[in-house]
């Protein structure tokens, strides 16, 4: 049963990855509605690219070197651009799914291409700051949500909240590291929308 929980979280993983990649082909954003987006994917997209690059030369080469083995050949090729799919996917779900700040709603959405998306009620934040950090340890109620080996903003929370990893474990955490490309902007706009969600009361938060 786990083999098969497994093999359906990757299968829904690469199809929100493919969904990313025609909204980026599209210009369009996802899960934004009438929040602010906060991007993290500046920078990054050429590390994607380079190495979306690396692929694309290897899979020519292959292609040459197995022409005389024609369904080993049809295979590799398959696999390899397969591959170059999935990284420009990867840097597709990165520009898609920004950070999204929504003082209607009382959250701040913080994501990292199809593999992070956490939802923290505003009024739940006790300080934010902007910290730039190159190395994290793994703490207990700690959450580094890093790109390019860096987080930019720190956030501390009044109450913990439910942190879903990549095949479903729950942890909760109290202390949030992420990554955004306007780090000042993020913090101002935070340091508003938290007031203003205070003033409204609790938001219900069925996570945490």
């Amino acid at each position: 049963m786990k083999a098969v929980r497994g093999a359906g979280i990757l299968v829904r993983h690469e199809l929100r990855l493919m969904v990313s990649l025609v909204l980026w082909l599209a210009r369009r954003t996802h899960g934004v509605g009438g929040g602010s987006a906060f991007g993290y994917a500046r920078g990054h997209g050429a590390v994607m690219f380079g190495f979306a690059f690396v692929c694309v030369v290897e899979t020519v080469v292959m292609s040459v070197l197995l022409l005389a083995w024609p369904t080993v050949h049809a295979v590799v090729l398959f696999l390899d651009v397969y591959t170059v799919v999935i990284v420009v996917a990867l840097h597709a779900a990165n520009v898609v799914r920004p950070h999204v700040l929504d003082p209607d709603s009382g959250t701040l959405r913080v994501r990292r291409a199809v593999h992070v998306d956490l939802r923290i009620p505003l009024e739940r934040i006790a300080s934010v700051r902007r910290e730039l950090r190159m190395s994290h340890g793994r703490a207990d109620g700690e959450l580094n949500v890093e790109v390019g080996s860096q987080t930019t903003v720190t956030l501390e929370l009044t109450e913990p909240v439910t942190h879903v990893a990549f095949f479903g474990r729950c942890r909760k955490v109290r202390v949030v590291r992420f990554h955004a490309d306007e780090p000042d902007a993020l913090v101002r706009a935070l340091a508003t929308g938290r007031w203003a969600a205070r003033a409204q009361g609790p938001a219900p938060y069925p996570g945490g």
